[in-house]
């Protein structure tokens, strides 16, 4: 794993979760927010930096963070 794609993929996925107003968001959009950063981060690691696999990894993640919030 390299520092040059790490350090760009946390902190874009830190600025994406920073965008919306946490304190008035639901159990469910808090979870799929988190699904998305960290799917996003394990996406850019898996694919060493690559935008397809950055953007799906946020995709899959936000998909996986909403089911798992719908069960709170």
């Amino acid at each position: 794993m390299k520092a040059r794609t790490l350090i760009p993929a946390l902190f874009i996925a830190v600025a994406a979760t920073g965008c919306a107003t946490w304190d008035n968001m639901s159990s469910r959009e808090k979870s799929a927010a988190t699904g998305a950063a960290v799917g996003g981060v394990a996406g850019a690691v898996v694919s060493d930096g690559g935008i397809l696999g950055t953007v799906g990894g946020a995709a899959i993640g936000g998909v996986i963070g909403d089911q798992v919030g719908k069960k709170k």
